[in-house]
């Protein structure tokens, strides 16, 4: 990515950022995008998951095929 900033003493404002279209057409994409903001109920699931998986507490991937009875 290329970036070009033109100094205040030229732009007489703030600094001046030139950025490809393509560039900037996805950055207000992204703008768009909400970010997660979890309730408190879940930043307490994720500390009680967390700690149970510093403990041991968690079941590979192909354990948790085979409780499920799946195969592959």
């Amino acid at each position: 990515m290329v970036i070009l900033t033109i100094p205040k003493k030229l732009t007489r404002r703030d600094d001046l950022v030139v950025i490809p279209r393509r560039e900037y057409e996805a950055l207000i994409e992204l703008r768009k995008i909400r970010e997660f903001v979890p309730t408190a109920a879940q930043k307490k699931a994720l500390a009680g998951a967390r700690k149970e998986y510093k403990a041991g507490k968690y079941l590979t991937l192909n354990e948790f095929r085979q409780r499920l009875g799946v195969k592959g």
